[in-house]
């Protein structure tokens, strides 16, 4: 089991804690993690780290596919590959259709052909095997669209770029967890409990079934784990239940909202609706109050550190599993960080 540090997206004002993320290195955290919504990006965070370190992977948890080209997606990729001696990881996700739409004036239909589409491109980029050609749904390599001037040429990248970078997507939907696991090196299920790796398992085999050589020992799963320290339970999942009540309930439109979705698979159906009602009636505190403690613990580390001990027992056993490669740990304490790196690592 290896640890990540998860870093986010910033707020009305961007900094970055390098303290805490030389830190994550000395303590032998394998990752650090970037991100990206609607405000600052995913990749200027993820090259500042890469140069102000030098051990440390750096991966973007993630970069949203429809705001960038394919092309543009491998170039950045390449670069920070070769600049950084090979320690960037490309995190990729599809987003959803209010700021696919309403942000990047980009249309959200078939995501999982979009991502498919927009990987293939990519490892034909990496691999130089040949000038890229590509005719799908979403992207055709030269454009021959309405808006074409019809003087697209086949290119080869000048860079020669690393054929092996690592490519992840953010899937929760059992299409995309699927068509990660076929295409992917691995998966952003967000929040995750341990012990129901069977949410994912029927839709990772079909994927796998797609291919000739993946398995759980080539495809690694990371979901994201909060951990907040602290003797008052409900204080400690107050800012998660926030966190939970915002993507349940207004990360999307009420007929089409994928953490939702997600929470009733996790088997709480009953909680999603309420949730969700009331956060769209503009009851936000009250939201946040019906997120299920249970539903807490399952996906967070939370409280004294001896509940948190027992709470790592899970996760280690799933590690040994293989069901989960990599902890993305959410925390802003380095104390934190050192006392997972003593039960963990």
């Amino acid at each position: 089991m290896k640890l990540g540090l998860s870093i986010g997206y910033s707020g009305r004002e961007i900094g970055m804690d390098m303290t805490r993320i030389k830190e994550a290195e000395n303590l032998g955290f394998d990752s650090v993690w970037t991100a990206e919504a609607y405000g600052s990006d995913a990749v200027s965070p993820a090259a500042w780290i890469l140069a102000q370190t030098t051990k440390i992977k750096v991966g973007t948890s993630i970069m949203q596919i429809p705001a960038r080209t394919p092309a543009n997606a491998a170039m950045t990729a390449m670069t920070l590959d070769a600049l950084s001696g090979g320690r960037f990881i490309m995190g990729l996700g599809a987003s959803g259709p209010q700021v696919v739409e309403g942000w990047h004036g980009v249309g959200y239909k078939r995501p999982v052909t979009r991502t498919k589409e927009y990987i293939a491109i990519i490892r034909k980029i990496l691999e130089r095997e040949g000038p890229v050609t590509f005719d799908g749904y979403h992207y055709q390599l030269p454009n021959r669209g309405e808006k074409s001037v019809g003087l697209g040429k086949p290119l080869k990248s000048i860079l020669h770029g690393n054929p092996n970078i690592k490519i992840y997507t953010a899937s929760i939907t059992n299409a995309g967890i699927e068509a990660s696991a076929e295409v992917a090196n691995g998966v952003f299920p967000l929040w995750m409990n341990p012990e129901r790796y069977d949410i994912f398992a029927p839709n990772i085999q079909k994927g796998f079934d797609k291919t000739t050589d993946k398995t759980l020992q080539n495809y690694d799963i990371i979901p994201s784990v909060t951990v907040i320290e602290g003797d008052d339970l409900e204080a400690c999942r107050e800012p998660i239940k926030q966190h939970m009540a915002l993507y349940i309930g207004g990360m999307g439109a009420r007929e089409k909202n994928f953490y939702n979705d997600y929470a009733k698979r996790l088997g709480y159906e009953d909680a999603a609706v309420k949730i969700q009602d009331l956060y769209l009636d503009g009851k936000k505190e009250e939201a946040a109050a019906a997120v299920p403690n249970q539903l807490v613990d399952d996906i967070a580390l939370i409280g004294p550190r001896e509940r948190i001990r027992e709470q790592l027992q899970p996760w280690k056993e799933a590690g040994k599993k293989r069901h989960v490669d990599t902890m993305m740990i959410g925390t802003q304490s380095i104390e934190t960080m050192r006392f997972l790196a003593e039960e963990m690592l």
